[in-house]
């Protein structure tokens, strides 16, 4: 396990606890806010990397190959299920999505956190494939007014989309019961400090912080 260098021994004294690296993962309904509480926690935290998926989807505008998405076609994202390269994939009205494997592994392994922005399916897979390294947290609207009101505002899709989106929200909500934490976002600032807080006190779980029982037996041994 490689320990970041900002927690390698510095002076006498114990050596400094290595930490771990999780995944945190935000889902809710297309348009609830869980994607501009991911922009929020990513500008606040240095050692938190967004995750970028694979998808067979177009760009949307704006949308930049590499940084928002991986832009594949089918035969692509295919391989990449037979060679076992992705942690997880759905499908998505019409469109395949999908984690690579590799990147994320090696985050983790440098006590970094890698950032989900994804839906309960893919949740679910994350789940069966690395449950001790997942914290995963469930973004409610606070009305179904409100979501649909944002899906306008934001204007990327058309009437007929959202009319698809809504339609599936209902169902989309259903699956809160299988995430760890849920928040309703009622206000954006709020829900990022209340997503900020989970963050800080996964981190100091103990399974995560590496070499803790060493760093315990020589305090013991008065180092």
């Amino acid at each position: 396990m490689t320990i970041p260098m900002d927690l390698q021994p510095a002076g006498p004294g114990p050596a400094k606890i290595g930490r771990r690296g999780l995944m945190l993962v935000l889902s809710s309904p297309s348009g609830a806010g869980k994607t501009t509480i991911a922009r929020r926690m990513l500008q606040r935290n240095s050692s938190l990397t967004m995750s970028v998926s694979v998808t067979t989807r177009p760009p949307r505008p704006g949308e930049v190959d590499g940084v928002d998405y991986h832009f594949i076609d089918h035969a692509a994202f295919e391989r990449m299920v037979v060679d076992k390269q992705l942690l997880e994939h759905a499908r998505v009205f019409g469109n395949y999505y999908g984690t690579p494997r590799a990147p994320v592994e090696l985050a983790l392994s440098k006590g970094r956190e890698i950032l989900f922005d994804i839906d309960w399916q893919g949740t679910q897979q994350l789940a069966e494939n690395a449950r001790d390294d997942l914290v995963s947290i469930f973004v409610l609207p606070p009305s179904s007014k409100e979501l649909e009101r944002r899906l306008h505002t934001r204007a990327q899709d058309s009437v007929e989309v959202i009319a698809g989106r809504m339609a599936k929200a209902a169902d989309e909500m259903s699956h809160y019961f299988d995430y760890e934490y849920v928040i309703v976002n009622y206000d954006v600032e709020n829900s990022v400090h209340q997503v900020q807080s989970i963050l800080e006190a996964e981190r100091l779980k103990r399974r995560r912080q590496i070499g803790l029982s060493d760093f315990v037996r020589q305090l013991q041994e008065g180092a």
